[in-house]
């Protein structure tokens, strides 16, 4: 048998990690489980116009590409409002779907309580009629949804009649305004699963109240049945995954875009510097568990680091602040040479340049002593001749060095970075770092005032000179800054502005 699997993304917003599982497990199960291609159904279920637009639609399917998910066909719920429709008609025609006018509060209030609408027993000619007066958009439709008619009291409470049909004055982005009513999720999904020739239906297991539901509709209609496989909800310790709190985040300027490499968007992620590969593995080795548990993030940044580790050349930054000059006792003329760039030599490798004067960080020069030998990475040993204080502050001004290129770099204790100070060797670069946009672990749905809860600083620029290599560094690159850690290319070099670049997480304290 053909396995047949759908994604069916809303166009309401950006594709986060939580979608990123959902549709590369039905990617997965679609492309490659039993080695058999099967066929992947990217399935636009746009049955809410009001937070629909094509914007989002185009972003979700750039996503889906970064992912590396290539879907076999690409279809909209709207493609079928006629369909639904007239199935809609079916379930009214056999009892099994009324109109109803109650408010909205009070309709929880008694699906809550086990007690029946006062509309429940409505015949189904007077359904008909509100229904009409529905997808007429009359001010009178506007005031009644239709509802399956399962259950009043069942035990479980996804099965007390549900809405199935809404009404809805928004034009729609590609129906215009064609439609005034729309059918809910829980009546779309089985019946466009079934319609659309799905074999395995991915749902998280927070739907799993729902399920009796889903096949409720099918059954109910008599459509062909699809198997449910679940799985559990892809969720982050300290990380807001619900849209309605990361539009909140966007519209309040709290981060600097869907983008930004705090949110857990897909693209949030991957501007932080997560490769797909990396992606890939971590949710795959999941696979459909049942799990629910809230994971670190470290977890997944060290699944990250062993892609990115064996192709990050390595470079050297130095910050800027209370930066200290040394001076190279005897030296001559400034030089270069070329050192490698990783330990793999198929890097290639990378110019170092070699000054009378040096570049060291305030937080190296500060431990040093007289007369100890240290080491200068990637150029040699060299010993301390003198060491000249600020003698207020005890901050380091001034250090006298001189090589000692034939003694043994591995018996020193201190390994430096360092930079020549030329001015072609002094790239201007930021370098940022972030922490987590919330304090507390597991962010519940009540939790309604995300502002009580955000970390409040997220976001540590420090200004770094970084040697002549990175102003030929372009957008994307990926590379190590020694003794600092990883960083992505998020604006290269040029134009009278200094590169920016984002730490990558590797798994420690991420």
């Amino acid at each position: 048998m053909e396995i047949v699997c759908r994604f069916p993304p809303e166009p309401s917003g950006y594709l986060h990690i939580g979608h990123a599982k959902a549709a590369l497990l039905n990617d997965y199960f679609a492309h490659e489980y039993g080695n058999r291609r099967g066929t992947l159904i990217c399935r636009f279920d746009d049955t809410n116009p009001s937070k629909e637009s094509q914007e989002f639609q185009d972003l979700i399917m750039y996503d889906l590409s970064l992912l590396g998910v290539v879907p076999d066909r690409v279809t909209y719920s709207s493609d079928y409002f006629q369909q639904m429709y007239e199935a809609c008609i079916r379930l009214i025609n056999s009892s099994k779907a009324y109109a109803d006018n109650t408010t909205k509060d009070l309709m929880r209030d008694q699906r809550m309580k086990g007690i029946a609408s006062a509309c429940r027993d409505m015949s189904v000619e007077e359904t008909l009629a509100h229904f009409q007066e529905m997808k007429s958009g009359s001010q009178d439709g506007l005031q009644w949804c239709i509802r399956a008619k399962i259950s009043v009291d069942n035990v479980n409470k996804a099965l007390r009649d549900p809405a199935i049909y809404r009404c809805n004055h928004q034009p729609h982005h590609r129906t215009g305004s064609l439609w005034k009513i729309y059918p809910t999720y829980d009546f779309c999904a089985p019946y466009l699963d079934s319609a659309e020739g799905v074999t395995h239906a991915l749902r998280t297991n927070e739907y799993r109240d729902r399920n009796p539901q889903y096949h409720w509709i099918q059954n109910a209609l008599g459509l062909r049945p699809v198997e449910i496989w679940d799985f559990s909800r892809l969720s982050f310790v300290r990380t807001v995954l619900s849209k309605r709190k990361l539009v909140k985040f966007v519209d309040e300027n709290i981060v600097w875009g869907w983008d930004d490499p705090r949110m857990p968007t897909v693209r949030g992620i991957r501007r932080r510097g997560c490769t797909i590969p990396a992606l890939r593995e971590f949710i795959l080795k999941q696979g459909p568990s049942q799990d629910i548990v809230n994971m670190d993030w470290t977890q997944f940044w060290a699944v990250n680091k062993k892609y990115i580790d064996p192709i990050a050349a390595r470079y050297t930054a130095i910050p800027k602040l209370d930066v200290v000059t040394a001076y190279i006792d005897g030296f001559g003329e400034t030089s270069s040479a070329q050192r490698p760039k990783h330990k793999n030599p198929d890097l290639g490798t990378k110019e170092v340049v070699f000054a009378k004067e040096i570049l060291i960080a305030q937080d190296d020069a500060r431990f040093f002593k007289d007369g100890e030998v240290i080491t200068l990475m990637n150029w040699g040993n060299a010993i301390i001749s003198s060491i000249g204080t600020d003698p207020k502050t005890g901050a380091v001004l001034t250090i006298q060095l001189k090589l000692d290129l034939k003694s043994d770099p591995k018996k020193t204790e201190k390994k430096i970075t360092w930079l020549a100070k030329e001015p072609r060797n002094m790239v201007p670069v930021n370098i940022y770092f972030f922490d987590h946009l919330m304090i507390k672990d597991k962010i519940e749905k009540d939790d309604d005032d995300i502002s009580l809860l955000l970390t409040k600083r997220s976001e540590f620029c420090i200004e770094v000179w970084a040697d002549c290599n990175i102003s030929r560094l372009r957008v994307d690159d990926v590379i190590q800054f020694d003794r600092t850690g990883y960083f992505r290319v998020d604006q290269a070099y040029g134009k009278g502005l200094p590169a920016v670049l984002f730490n990558i997480p590797t798994g420690r304290g991420a």
